[in-house]
């Protein structure tokens, strides 16, 4: 979890905020995966 997004387990299940804020990155994570995948997918 540290090494992913800067903040330690027991401070993300504290904080909402900081909960939402790796949610949010996350799931942009994975939308950037997606595209990047759906882009190598249509090249071949």
């Amino acid at each position: 979890m540290f090494l992913a997004h800067g903040i330690g387990y027991a401070e993300y299940s504290r904080k909402l905020e900081k909960r939402l804020q790796v949610e949010r990155n996350r799931e942009r994570d994975y939308a950037a995966s997606k595209k990047i995948l759906h882009q190598v997918n249509n090249q071949w």
